[in-house]
This record gives structure tokens, C-alpha cells and sequence, in this order.
């Protein structure tokens, strides 16, 4: 366990939230440049993980050969985009390789830090163990992106969506968790407060909510759900289509049938709007007006990105746009929660 501070060495919780708060920026671009890889179907372009050498890119033409040799071999090149030429395959690498690289960048600019803060014991006293959490979290999450890599090197032409919604919940928990464990910290350097915001009954609901609406939009990007039906708010010429092909037992539609994905996406934002827009009203009752309006200016731009990204077809900066807006929905909501959790105390 990471050391926490000292009467020798004064905490600096304000100076340790603004670390985080950097850090929670860098997941948020990192999130963007994964809507971006996934839209451009760069993500299987990379087939080894190599977490150390990986960071240097090819540099000589005999080397980028022998990256597009291993693409070859895969089914997505074979099935998909047989005939693909160097300078094509060049461009989907280049996203797959700032995506992995960036992930590399966050985990220094985390856990270097981290050590320098406990090392000069300016970590407030019951937050080294949550910090170490965190960085435990962000290193599983570097494997659960490999193992979603790997479901779609040998029998897939794509990752499994089930992969690809683990990969982005764990990212969008350790943002949450991050932005969290900052205002906690920020509360401390402001008001001297030793006990951290509650998770309220409220706050876990509007998040869960939240969570499973994301849950379902990965679904929706990993099936390319959203090119079914380029319509809203009917399907085509009805709210649901009549003769789509379902899969026995009745709920495995809800994961894998893209119709039942885009429904259920669809329809359920509102659901989770109703429960952020709760989580909003308590809020500015806590005093947290700030957070509150931007939940609800949020959520509403959310759902109209949604709206336009379907009516697109599934336009990539859009959709692009509709993810990012996602993850700032849930700093918001999760600042909203830690205002009611503070009133709470």
C-alpha cells in the first residue's frame, strides 16, 4: 500500500486533485481516439501485443511490410479487405497504434505521479489505498483491451461487441472514479473535511442507469447496429420492425440481434434521462447548480446526437462526437452525485 501523508510532510490534496483532473482529460481523449479506431475498423490492424517494444512504431519499409504480412493473415483482411494496399493499411494502423500509445501516456502520467506524491507523503491520509486501486485498474484495463483484441484474430473479421463494451465500461468506471476520488480531494483542500462524499441510493441508481445505456450503446457500435435503421423515431416505417429473425432464449437478442440493440438503445436513453435529470434536480437542491445544468444541458445534447448520428449514417465525427459527449455526461453526473453525497454527511 502506497504511503499516505505525514505531520512532516504536509498532504497536498488540492495539488494531488489537479493531477487527477489532468488525468480524467487525457481518458476522455483517449475515448475519443477509441470511438475513432472503432469507426474506422483500425482495431485489429495491430495483431501482437507487445506492451514495452510496442511503443516504438515501424520506422523502415521492411518492417511496415512485416506488420501488414501479420494483418494478412487475420479473417477481417482475408474476408474484408483483400486487396488492400500498404499505404490503406498504413492509415488504419496509424489510429490503432495513438490508441495504444495514449493508453501507454496515461498510465505513466498516473503512475508516475502517483509514486512521486507518496514517496514526498503529500497523499492525504485514506486515499493511497484508493489511488493504488485506480492504478491497479487502469494496468487490468491494458489487458482487457488486448483480450478484446484477440477475439477477432483468428475466427471473427471483428472484436466481440461483448469485449468491446467491458473494454469501455472499465475506462468510463475509472473515469468516474478518478473524477470522484478528485472532488473528495478537493473538498479536503477546501473545507478541511476528513470524511468522503456518501454514494447516495440516488446517485447509484442515476449511474447504473447511465451505464447500461452506455452498456448498450457499445453493443451498438460493436454489431454496427447503427446502420439498420438510418430513421428515428420509427424503425423503417414502425416503431419496431415486423419480421426480424430472433434468436432463442428471448433475452440473447437484447445482446446479439442489432435490430433488438438499436431498439433497446434507442428507447431506453430515456430511461437513463429520467434518472439523470433526478440525480440533476437533487443537485441544485445540494447547492451543486453548476453540475446540475450541465447534466441536463448534457443529456439533452446526448440524445440529439444520437438522434443525428443515426439520421447520418452513422456519420464517424458524429458518432465520434455522441461517445465523447458520453463520457462528459458521466463526469457530470458523477460530480452531481458527489454534491448530493457531500449533502448527505
Amino acid at each position: 500500500m502506497l504511503q499516505a501523508s505525514s505531520t512532516l510532510y504536509p498532504a497536498r490534496p488540492r495539488t494531488v486533485s489537479i493531477w487527477l483532473f489532468a488525468v480524467a482529460a487525457l481518458i476522455v481523449l483517449m475515448v475519443m481516439v477509441g470511438g475513432i479506431t472503432r469507426l474506422t475498423e483500425s482495431g485489429l490492424s495491430i495483431t501482437q501485443w507487445k506492451p514495452i517494444s510496442g511503443i516504438i512504431p515501424p520506422l523502415t519499409q521492411e518492417q511496415w511490410l512485416a506488420e501488414f504480412a501479420n494483418y494478412q493473415r487475420i479473417p477481417e483482411y482475408q474476408l474484408l479487405n483483400k486487396g488492400m494496399t500498404l499505404a490503406g493499411f498504413k492509415a488504419i494502423f496509424f489510429w490503432e497504434y495513438l490508441h495504444r500509445l495514449l493508453g501507454r501516456v496515461i498510465g505513466m502520467a498516473f503512475a508516475l505521479p502517483l509514486i512521486w506524491f507518496a514517496m514526498r507523503k503529500r497523499i492525504p491520509a485514506g486515499y493511497g489505498w484508493r489511488l493504488t486501486a485506480l492504478l491497479a485498474l487502469g494496468g487490468l484495463q491494458g489487458a482487457i483491451g488486448w483480450w478484446m483484441v484477440a477475439s477477432g484474430l483468428s475466427v471473427r473479421t471483428d472484436v466481440s461487441h461483448i469485449r468491446l463494451a467491458v473494454h469501455l465500461v472499465t475506462a468510463l468506471v475509472i473515469l468516474s472514479g478518478i473524477i470522484w476520488t478528485a472532488m473528495d480531494l478537493r473538498a479536503v483542500a477546501r473545507h478541511r473535511l476528513s470524511t468522503p462524499a456518501r454514494f447516495t441510493p440516488l446517485a447509484a441508481t442515476a449511474l447504473l442507469l447511465l451505464f447500461v445505456q452506455i452498456v448498450f450503446g457499445a453493443f451498438t457500435a460493436g454489431l454496427d447496429a447503427g446502420y439498420a435503421f438510418a430513421s428515428w423515431p420509427l424503425m423503417g416505417d414502425t416503431l419496431f420492425p415486423a419480421g426480424v429473425p430472433m434468436t432463442t432464449p428471448a433475452w440473447t437478442n437484447a445482446v446479439d440481434n442489432p435490430v433488438v440493440v438499436q431498439f433497446i438503445h434507442r428507447w431506453f436513453a430515456f430511461v437513463a434521462t429520467a434518472g439523470l435529470l433526478t440525480l440533476a434536480w437533487r443537485a441544485a437542491s445540494a447547492g451543486a447548480r453548476r453540475s446540475a445544468y450541465a447534466v441536463i444541458a448534457l443529456v439533452i445534447f446526448q440524445i440529439l446526437l444520437g438522434i443525428f448520428t443515426l439520421l447520418s449514417g452513422v456519420q464517424i465525427d458524429i458518432a465520434v462526437a455522441h461517445q465523447v459527449n458520453a463520457a462528459l455526461l458521466l463526469i457530470a453526473a458523477t460530480s452531481a452525485a458527489h454534491a448530493i453525497g457531500k449533502r448527505a454527511l
